[in-house]
């Protein structure tokens, strides 16, 4: 058997430790669906990818993004931190500036801003799409909110490669300080198909301008230290509601402090187009002895 590649990584970490964990594989071309599924489930991680040559010509290197219990097309931290592998792996090389990821959601670039342990890595978000707004919106939202203070934007239901629940808070301390129903939140998950709810505050902090907490019991989570698809999400919200604010050019979030973490993502508009990203961070770089039939 074939020793491959692991690395597991440290995704949009402010400090050390402070970011989201990802296990990625390399070259594990010949593994089934279900061979990646099983050692996903065993990773126990949030996401597991796995790094394959591409299929479009366009393309700088494969991604496949698992949970434990199944395959997503496409998310945040996985998606910059897979691309952190395939530079770190000597994979893919930047092309003007960017890599081009293919996934399950398309071929998506991902910009590339520095080298070495100070490189940025962003990637474009595909937009979104509001369903609903306001507190009536849906009737379980009231209950998912509960304790907390509503800033200048109305809630809303909004979809963009993942579908999120959108909540701006009055103050950066009522938000750090807030003790969320949980169940709630999973009750308004399940009942409107979506990941849960991110909520999100103003700052004035000299090191970022948006506070994140991320409650995705959507999918099991409880809450997430550092979100790259929700955060775009946000940042798509902020320009379409407030094209002349003070986000309007960029910002940078601090997420995932209320569960012992320090995650520091940054935001890039341009034009039309927002950038979401940060940094990753190698914390093992070693062999995988596993065999994908279990044997």
């Amino acid at each position: 058997m074939t020793l491959l590649r692991y690395l597991h990584l440290d995704v949009f970490a402010a400090t050390l430790g402070g970011g989201n964990h990802l296990g990625v594989v390399i070259g594990a071309d010949d593994w089934s669906d279900e061979a990646m599924q099983r050692f996903a489930r065993w990773t126990a991680l949030v996401e597991t990818t796995f790094l394959l040559p591409p299929v479009d010509p366009k393309a700088s290197y494969r991604v496949r993004i698992f949970t434990p219990h199944k395959e997503i097309p496409f998310a945040g931290h996985p998606s910059i931190g897979s691309a952190h592998a395939a530079l770190v792996c000597g994979l893919a090389e930047p092309r003007n500036g960017l890599l081009w990821q293919e996934c399950a959601a398309g071929v998506l670039p991902i910009r590339v801003e520095g080298n070495g342990a100070s490189r940025d890595l962003l990637l474009q978000s595909p937009g979104e799409r509001v369903l609903e707004t306001g507190r009536a919106a849906h009737p379980l939202l009231p209950a998912a909110l509960a304790g907390i203070e509503l800033g200048v934007l109305p809630p809303a239901l909004v979809d963009g490669g993942r579908r999120w629940w959108l909540a701006e808070v009055d103050d950066e301390a009522s938000l750090r300080a807030w003790h969320p129903d949980h169940a709630a939140i999973g009750a308004l998950a399940k009942a409107s198909d979506s990941m849960g709810l991110c909520a999100f505050a103003r700052s004035h902090h000299s090191d970022y301008q948006l506070v994140v907490r991320a409650f995705p019991a959507g999918v099991g989570i409880v809450e997430d230290p550092a979100s790259g698809a929700a955060n775009g999400l946000i940042a798509a919200f902020i320009a379409h509601a407030e094209p002349q604010g003070a986000l309007a050019r960029g910002y940078q979030v601090s997420q995932g402090r209320e569960i012992g973490h320090d995650a520091r993502l940054i935001v890039q508009m341009d034009g039309a187009s927002i950038w979401v990203g940060g940094r990753s961070h190698t914390v093992i770089d070693g062999t995988l002895d596993w065999a994908p039939h279990g044997a």
